[in-house]
């Protein structure tokens, strides 16, 4: 007999989790701490766009909502760096015009809850679960008049966040590692709107990036001809948001850091006052399960950072990869959750490590030619030897590649660019047959070294 499911959070992974789960017959019951966002006023500006990459879109093709969301998604084809002089460049993603996707964070909750509950999955929303009995699966969840409710778990999940209660319930358990860490940056949701023509004030079909070595500001288009930005910014030093106290601080500050941008943002200092600083974190805890009774996915399982966009893509990459144990073992869930917790916990692990090292990149080495310099030859190696070179990001965002070993090969990419480029002008080189042979002999080296690579 099919074992009853709990989920903790309503959000994206758990709503997408309780979809595949009822599709393959099990009852399924979620609890969210929220009010239903689809007909509740929530607060704006703590969403960060999403990216929607390769991993993403193929847990919604399993959910049967890839076409639907696709509809409402905008391509971005690479990065338009906006430079202090104000000028700008453009950095493509892919070798072969892939592109990213700008997507709704809520939009795309809303049409997840809404299949799920089309499918028979019980959403019980304005329940904050306090804690878990992780012992003797019990749910501990506040009602709205303050009063305690105890739910009997069979199978349960924690889809619960950064801030998971299950999570946080692990920790009192015996032989459980955890760690959270914060950045000293945080980040304040800021908004460029359509011209007064009612059209885009910026290429669409990019992410806008104005990179400032130890800060920055992003910016993700929207169907409805805005683009949302989130500024990146330390919260204490002679740069940040303590520093921004009054509407002058602000405008001061973006006239010399972001003028371009500014021009474009007429609500500017009301936004800045009016929408929240949040925090970023990266969270660690090991297991991922307890016994057959219990384990967490997505944030609640590895909360990271979002400048590579992977946030949501890596917990939906949690779904597949859940959905294929249930496909090889069935009722197993012995060896399901061991099975999911050894596959997907190194990856967890990489994919915040990753994502911690692109902040560095997007805020600083963006605007370092040398470093645009080298993102072009990745590009071309990746044409002249394409069954022998995919980088990083291009094995993070556009392939099926687990995050370790996308990780692992960046130093071996590293000796190769470092070699190529310690030669003098590529494209020069190119043409000339003893830098060839020296190329194709860096090119089978660094094969090698990859395929010897164990996950």
């Amino acid at each position: 007999m099919a074992r009853s499911i709990s989920i903790l959070g309503a959000g994206l992974v758990g709503s997408l989790l309780a979809i595949i789960l009822k599709k393959r017959g099990y009852a399924v019951t979620v609890y969210e701490r929220r009010p239903d966002m689809r007909t509740a006023t929530i607060a704006a500006g703590r969403s960060i766009n999403l990216a929607m990459s390769t991993r993403g879109w193929k847990a919604l093709e399993i959910a049967g909502l890839k076409d639907a969301i696709e509809s409402i998604a905008i391509p971005m084809y690479g990065r338009a760096l906006h430079q202090t002089d104000g000028t700008q460049t453009f950095q493509q993603y892919g070798k072969n015009n892939e592109a990213i996707y700008s997507v709704s964070r809520g939009t795309l909750n809303k049409e997840l809850m809404t299949l799920a509950e089309k499918e028979g999955v019980k959403i019980h929303f304005n329940q904050r679960c306090t804690k878990v009995d992780v012992v003797n699966n019990i749910i501990f969840l506040e009602q709205e008049d303050g009063s305690i409710k105890e739910i009997q778990a069979d199978l349960l999940f924690g889809a619960d966040g950064a801030f998971s209660a299950l999570r946080h319930s692990y920790t009192f358990l015996e032989r459980v590692n955890a760690a959270q860490n914060y950045l000293q940056h945080g980040y304040k949701e800021l908004n460029i709107p359509p011209s007064p023509a009612h059209q885009p004030m910026m290429e669409q079909n990019a992410l806008h990036i104005w990179p400032r070595k130890n800060f920055m500001l992003i910016a993700l288009p929207n169907t409805d001809y805005n683009f949302t930005c989130t500024l990146f910014l330390p919260f204490e030093g002679p740069l940040s948001f303590a520093q921004l106290k009054s509407k002058q601080d602000v405008k001061s500050f973006f006239e010399t850091h972001f003028k371009d941008a500014m021009e474009m943002m007429p609500t500017l200092t009301d936004d800045f006052f009016n929408n929240p600083t949040s925090s970023l974190i990266t969270t660690h805890v090991e297991p991922w399960h307890y016994k057959n009774k219990s384990a967490l996915i997505g944030d609640a399982a590895h909360a990271i950072v979002p400048f590579y966009g992977q946030g949501m893509n890596a917990g939906f990459e949690d779904c597949t990869i859940l959905a294929g144990l249930l496909e090889e073992m069935g009722e197993d869930w012995d060896t399901i959750l061991k099975k999911f917790d050894d596959l997907r916990k190194p990856n967890g692990d990489a994919v915040a490590e990753l994502a911690l090292l692109n902040f560095i990149e997007m805020r600083d080495k963006v605007a370092d030619p040398i470093f645009l310099e080298r993102k072009k030859i990745e590009k071309e190696l990746g044409k002249l030897y394409p069954t022998q070179f995919n980088s990083v990001y291009e094995m993070v965002s556009f392939s099926h590649t687990p995050y370790q070993t996308a990780l692992s090969c960046i130093n071996y990419q590293n000796q190769l660019l470092h070699k190529i480029m310690d030669e003098g002008d590529f494209n020069e080189n190119r043409n000339k047959e003893m830098f060839i042979q020296k190329l194709n002999g860096w090119m089978n080296e660094y094969e090698q070294a990859i395929q010897q690579l164990e996950f």
